[in-house]
């Protein structure tokens, strides 16, 4: 027999897989609680139980969303064994995922609104933009670029990717606007080597 936790995790699961293909599908304002109990087959006030309002459904998607996505990036950046070319396969992936459907509406479209800038940055960086300055630290320690301050640099590269996802979320030819980006990234990346990918040192 199921214990009270348990029944309490499963349904709390069962209204955020719900809440997801809602606001996903259709965005966040058009999606009501009223869809999400019916869409995962319990009251209304079950909702309410565990959730006190639709932005905290929404924060709890927006979590679950990005910690998936992540370890989706961080598994196609480990292909490679270069933390610069790492950077470019991760963001690329990343750029590619929320240009299109249920990640871009939930990620970029509705997160920054419903969450609140900060609030964005915040989750953004526990997932995502915590692994730049990692990797641009890797990347010195290999001797693929000049030693520098790592946080500056990481600052500048962290506006450049959160406004080129922003770009493509917005962009009415995403696909297109995702791989564009991702080649300009990439030539930001390969001019901060000592030297270019497969020169001799």
């Amino acid at each position: 027999m199921a214990t009270q936790t348990e029944r309490r995790a499963a349904t709390q699961g069962a209204i955020i897989e719900a809440a997801s293909r809602l606001f996903g599908d259709q965005g966040f304002t058009a999606t009501t609680v009223d869809h999400i109990a019916a869409a995962a087959g319990i009251a209304k006030g079950a909702v309410y139980h565990h959730f006190p309002n639709k932005e905290a459904v929404f924060e709890a998607v927006f979590e679950t969303t990005s910690e998936a996505l992540a370890g989706e990036v961080r598994a196609a950046a480990r292909e490679t064994p270069d933390p610069l070319e790492a950077m470019a396969v991760g963001n690329a992936y990343y750029f590619a995922a929320c240009a299109q459907g249920p990640r871009r509406q939930i990620i970029l479209r509705d997160g920054p609104g419903v969450l609140g800038w900060e609030r964005w940055r915040e989750v953004d960086a526990r997932y995502f933009s915590r692994m730049i300055p990692l990797t641009l630290s890797a990347a010195m320690e290999a001797g693929l670029m000049a030693r520098q301050p790592v946080e500056p640099l990481a600052t500048l590269i962290l506006g450049a990717v959160t406004e080129a996802a922003m770009a493509c979320a917005a962009s009415d030819d995403p696909v297109r606007t995702s791989a564009e980006t991702s080649f300009a990234l990439n030539s930001i990346l390969n001019g901060l080597r000592r030297t270019a990918p497969g020169a001799a040192k």
